[in-house]
Order: C-alpha cells, then structure tokens, then sequence
C-alpha cells in the first residue's frame, strides 16, 4: 500500500493526491510539536463529539449545595457559583470552539481566497477597488471590528461567527493575491487561455487550488486568535449566551471569584491556551511542509 501512494509515476489522479497527502502526514509526524498540535486538536475534536459520554455531569445542572468547591474526586475541576461541574462545562465547552473555529473558516477562507485570487488575477482597477476595501478591513483591530459587528448584529453564538468571519477574510484575500500575481503570467495559464477556458474557469480550476496550501496555512496558525477573539466577545457578554459552557463567557463569570476560588476561572482559561497552542504547532508544522521555501528560510 506504502509503495502504491509513494509511486513516482501514479495512474490516477486519486493515486497522486493520496501520495501527497500520504507524504504531507509523514513529514508531520517527524515534526514532534506538529505531532503535540495534532493530538491536542484530535482530543478537542474527540471530546466535542463524545462530550456526552465523557462529561460525568450535566453542563447546565445546578447544585447550590456543592456552589464554588474546590477540585476533588468527585468534581475534577471544581464547581463554579451554582454548583456546575466545571470539568462537564469545559468539556461541552469543546463543541462550542470547535464550531466557531470551523465556521469561521468555512465563511471567511473560501471569501478571502475568491475575492485575493480574483483581484492578482485581473489586476487594474478590479485590484485596486478589492484591494482597498481588503484594506480598509485591515487598518482596524479584529477584536473592535468585531465588536462592532455584534454590537450591530446583536449578542449571540451565530452573531459572534459572523462577526469573526467578517474581520478574518482579509488576510486570506493578501495572501491568495500574492500569490496569484506571481503565476498568473505563467506558461501554463497562457496555454490554458488559448484552449479557449473562460475567466472564471482558469480562477477556479487553476489559480484557487495553486492557493489553498497557503490558505490551509494561515488558517491553521489563525485558529488561535479566532478563539481568543470568539472568547473575547464571551467575556464580555456578547458571544455564546447562558447557560452555554462558552470558554469566553465561564471566565468572565469566574473573575469575581479569582482571589478566593481560583479553579473557577482558571480551567476554562487553561482549556483556552491549550487549544491555542495546539493549533499554532500544527500550523507552524504545516507551514514547514506545504511551503518547503519557508523551512528552507528557518
């Protein structure tokens, strides 16, 4: 099977896109904190789906008479302020992050990389008015700018989405127009010109896929800050609402307790880093992969 994905001269172009993913997976598994990466984003992915199977109490429960314990057998994690279980909390907390990261980057990927691909590919004014609107997004704070859209919008887990997606796609779009304008001259797109391929098609049949790896990239490494940003509108109350086990929102909730009961705020926060972190070493991992010249530079 190893011999088949690995074959020089595969038959099919299933067989060479399996020999490249096969190789893209061996070339991360030598890098061990791609490895840690990819094992803390296998957990999360592994608690949100199994959450209730995992979580030994009820999310949302309330025990007034176990309020504000400290980490014991029976409560892992300790109780915040009605007596939930906060280890059950964080762990229905993963499904919540892990939609947010993953419809963020369905929304503001595929957005930021037509409409890069689209502005290096035609140039003119077609790049100078997406360009300028790709930087009157830049020139402003993702954490006001997203803010602002939810203040607009208003509070809540769907609003909150959108809001992120709408401060994120610009990078995608530099990054998909750089990368545009350094092919789009090139031989192999003239031939497909001349075969009689429209606009649209030459984009997205050639120039989107030549794209996508520099995308997966700076999506990876982005995961961390969307869910910083996504805990950020949380804490403030205009994220995930209650009783939802948002990171975000069980921390601005466990302030008032910080001094005395610690554990309250302190999980979910350590949950935070852990998953930020995690995405960071398996996006610098696939960044010394899918961009070879990168590595190279290191």
């Amino acid at each position: 099977m190893i011999d088949w994905l690995l074959d020089d001269s595969p038959a099919s172009r299933l067989q060479a896109n399996l020999g490249r993913a096969w190789r893209v997976f061996a070339a991360l598994l030598r890098n061990p904190l791609a490895v840690v990466g990819g094992f803390i984003i296998l957990v999360l992915i592994v608690m949100a789906i199994f959450a209730p199977l995992i979580a030994p109490y009820s999310p949302i429960g309330q025990d007034l008479a176990n309020r504000l314990m400290p980490p014991s057998a029976a409560h892992w994690m300790g109780t915040d302020e009605l007596g939930r279980d906060i280890y059950s909390r964080v762990v229905y907390g993963a499904r919540i992050t892990l939609m947010i990261v993953t419809m963020v980057a369905v929304i503001a990927a595929p957005i930021g990389l037509i409409v890069g691909a689209v502005s290096g590919y035609f140039g003119g004014w077609t790049d100078r008015v997406l360009m300028g609107v790709t930087d009157i997004f830049l020139s402003m704070p993702k954490l006001i700018l997203a803010l602002a859209f939810v203040a607009a919008l208003g509070p809540g887990i769907e609003n909150a989405i959108i809001a992120i997606a709408i401060t994120a796609w610009p990078a995608y779009a530099r990054i998909a127009r750089a990368e545009t304008i350094t092919f789009r001259d090139a031989e192999f797109i003239a031939a497909v010109r001349l075969q009689g391929a429209s606009s649209a098609r030459v984009i997205l049949r050639h120039v989107l896929p030549l794209c996508a790896s520099s995308t997966i990239i700076r999506v990876t490494l982005d995961m961390a800050g969307i869910i910083l940003t996504a805990a950020g509108l949380g804490f403030l109350g205009l994220g995930a609402q209650p009783p939802l086990p948002e990171w975000g929102a069980m921390i601005s909730r466990g302030r008032n307790f910080i001094l005395d009961q610690w554990w309250v705020a302190t999980m979910p926060g350590f949950a935070i880093i852990l998953v930020s972190l995690g995405f960071c070493f398996l996006g610098d991992g696939l960044r010394d992969v899918l961009d070879p010249k990168q590595g190279d530079k290191q």
